[in-house]
């Protein structure tokens, strides 16, 4: 593609045009058109299949502290243990952050198991991504997330 720029004469003061060659052969103009990318199919939007919607709801109690004796009442001494009794997945996956309101589950009414699923997958997510290969890392901060977690398969597919 050839690039036009204008600028001024310094002997005559008269208006020049420049052409520079922006990579392309010279003989390609702006009026060619892109009829293939190294990117994949152009076959319209981007895909991301939502997976999990996570968000627990402590209702003022320290989150670390409940999730610990929560998960040594339930027989559990590590996130090892933890790890093997849920099915995570092998990908990683993109996570956007909810404002409030969204669903939470409720820590106090809702099945231990279900939490300890949910604080887990928590545990492998930062504020952008989830990664089952990380370790479980269990903060105020993160198991206080409401988070939608999707699948970029789409993205360079």
């Amino acid at each position: 593609m050839s690039l036009c720029h204008a600028r001024p004469d310094i002997a005559t003061g008269a208006i020049v045009a420049i052409r520079a060659n922006s990579g392309a052969f010279m003989s390609r103009t702006r009026r060619e058109r892109v009829r293939s990318s190294l990117l994949g199919k152009d076959d319209g939007s981007i895909v991301c299949t939502r997976r999990v919607r996570l968000g627990l709801w402590f209702e003022g109690t320290n989150p670390v502290a409940y999730m610990e004796s929560m998960m040594a009442e339930a027989g559990y001494r590590g996130f090892d243990e933890l790890r093997r009794d849920f099915v995570l997945p092998e990908t990683r996956l993109i996570c956007c952050t909810q404002p409030d309101p969204v669903e939470q589950l409720d820590v106090f009414k809702s099945d231990p198991r279900d939490v300890l699923e949910q604080a887990l997958w928590l545990g492998l997510c930062t504020g952008q991504m989830f990664d089952a290969s990380r370790p479980v890392l269990w903060t105020d901060t993160s198991l206080r997330r409401k988070l939608d977690l999707f699948e970029p398969g789409g993205y360079y597919a």
